[in-house]
């Protein structure tokens, strides 16, 4: 019998998404299913709006990045009646399956939905921070590499040039996965993480090493969410602004200008900052990440079938397999030491 597949994207969007949307939607129409997009995340759920997504809808988004079906960080948790206005939705629209394309956040709304209130849901691993547990990689996180890889690249001419110190920030909230990985590929002389974070004075330090060595210029990478901290006192994360979003996320950024200024006044060396922010999600997604999100939207699609709900798409090696989503949210995948440790084989 025929099914009806609702599909939504919540959270920060993503490059690898549209890719998601269109096996979901291929391996559905194959079975003779409906798919209907689910508007802006969780939020279109709350308010009931969706859109239906055939095959002229789902031609030709595969390079494309972004999602064609919108996304937002509402947590119907957090938005009076939501639940029940989610819950009502499903049963209007004769959703018989949930898609839920997501990181943290979104996953652990699904996660919550399948377990008290029986929602059938399927989960696909979504973020650029590469954090999710129960997966080797999430689709996203290649493309933002690549992109702060040769932000990176671009920046050592321009140090070099000018014989400054260069400060890349990148995103990453809780862990450093894009900074370790685009440094080591870059060549970054010093990497700052939040897991294993270096005081002010050791990053000076491995500037200064560098430079007696007859270096004139260095480029550092810091993950938005590395405390500063100096051997005086705690760390402190830097953040813009003082209020929060629906899953109680403050908006970081601005710890690439604050350690600037700590370098050249600890150092006197010249020391300017670059923040890729959103440049670092956006555009169409590398290669790996199209071929990634592909077979993730079909083993999502085929769980469906199975109905096998609670469930979601993960990478292990090389095959593609079903995890409980609930274990995927359990925990935030960090960068253990021995990663860290190749990256500090090149410092200074």
């Amino acid at each position: 019998m025929p099914r009806t597949v609702g599909l939504l994207t919540g959270g920060g969007d993503c490059p690898g998404l549209n890719a998601v949307i269109r096996a979901v939607a291929r391996r559905s129409f194959d079975r003779g299913d409906r798919v209907v997009g689910i508007r802006e995340g969780w939020r279109g759920l709350v308010e009931g709006v969706v859109e239906e997504l055939g095959p002229r809808e789902v031609s030709g988004i595969l390079p494309r990045g972004g999602t064609i079906i919108g996304t937002s960080r509402t947590n119907p948790y957090k938005v009076p009646g939501g639940v029940e206005r989610v819950l009502e939705t499903v049963d209007r629209l004769s959703i018989d399956a949930l898609v839920v394309v997501g990181g943290e956040d979104t996953l652990g709304v699904a996660s919550r939905l399948h377990s008290e209130h029986g929602v059938a849901v399927v989960g696909v691993p979504k973020t650029i921070d590469n954090d999710l547990s129960a997966t080797d990689y999430t689709f996203g996180f290649d493309t933002a590499v690549s992109i702060a890889t040769e932000a990176i690249d671009r920046l050592h001419t321009t140090a070099e040039s000018h014989n400054r110190v260069m400060i890349l920030e990148v995103m990453g909230r809780h862990t450093g996965w894009i900074a370790v990985v685009s440094g080591i590929a870059g060549g970054a002389d010093v990497i700052l993480i939040p897991e294993h974070p270096l005081t002010v004075e050791q990053a000076c330090e491995e500037v200064r090493r560098r430079h007696d060595r007859g270096k004139d210029f260095s480029i550092v990478v810091v993950s938005e969410g590395w405390p500063l901290t100096t051997e005086s006192g705690e760390g402190e994360t830097v953040r813009r602004g003082e209020g929060v979003d629906q899953f109680g996320h403050v908006r970081l950024g601005g710890v690439g200008e604050a350690l600037a200024r700590e370098i050249e006044e600890r150092t006197g060396f010249e020391t300017r900052v670059t923040v890729l922010g959103h440049v670092q999600r956006g555009g169409s997604p590398t290669a790996r990440d199209r071929v990634l999100a592909t077979r993730f939207g079909l083993k999502a699609a085929d769980l469906v079938a199975e109905g096998a709900f609670g469930q979601m798409a993960a990478l292990r090696g090389d095959a593609i397999v079903a995890v409980p989503i609930a274990e995927a949210v359990a925990e935030l995948k960090t960068v253990p030491r021995d990663w860290y440790d190749v990256a500090q084989a090149f410092f200074g």
